[in-house]
């Protein structure tokens, strides 16, 4: 069975089991989570089903694994002939889940 959620304003395919890495979530690591914001349940023995816009009584059960931060992304800007040039950094934090059980 799968299931897609949306969590930090980004969609997931998600199945039991899977380790996967989505914005930072306020919670402590090792802590149990619940992700309610289903958008699809599939798979299994039931047909797909498909929520308008979320599936009513499902949850996502999740544990925190861990908290780190992304690869920097660079960032250059230039304009030619004008003297101008910035260089810019940036690092992403994340939270990695460990997807537990999938409740319809």
């Amino acid at each position: 069975m799968y299931a897609v959620i949306k969590t930090g304003g980004k969609q997931y395919r998600v199945v039991a089991g899977e380790k996967l890495k989505v914005e930072q979530i306020p919670a402590d690591i090792g802590q149990e989570i619940v992700l309610d914001q289903v958008l699809m349940l599939g798979g299994g023995d039931s047909a797909i089903q498909v929520g308008a816009p979320l599936v009513a009584g499902a949850k996502v059960l999740a544990t925190v694994i861990s908290h780190g931060r992304g690869e920097k992304v660079r960032i250059f800007k230039m304009r030619r002939r004008k003297h101008y040039q910035k260089h810019q950094g940036h690092r992403q934090n994340y939270t990695e889940i460990q997807i537990s059980a999938i409740n319809a």
